[in-house]
């Protein structure tokens, strides 16, 4: 947890809220978010609302946290600064 401190663990999940200027510019994250799920074989649950999304992880295949799930949520991280992320 220490590698993605903006997330919060959820008993077998990690958790992020991302709040953005816009419903567009959410979607282009949640599309960035895709492209690099995609890549890396490990999909989060997506939860878009207007300017807001959160991010659920968790490694279904292994009945919990797995260190792909902290990878990822780097990943997401990174994405989202690059689109103007809110706090």
């Amino acid at each position: 947890m220490a590698a993605v401190p903006a997330w919060t663990r959820k008993k077998d999940r990690i958790e992020r809220e991302f709040a953005f200027p816009d419903f567009p510019s959410a979607v282009r994250f949640v599309v960035r978010v895709a492209r690099a799920a995609e890549e890396a074989c490990h999909h989060p649950d997506i939860d878009i609302r207007w300017n807001r999304v959160r991010l659920s992880l968790t490694t279904h295949d292994e009945g919990g946290l797995s260190e792909r799930d902290f990878v990822l949520a780097a990943r997401c991280d990174a994405l989202a600064a690059r689109g103007r992320v809110r706090a």
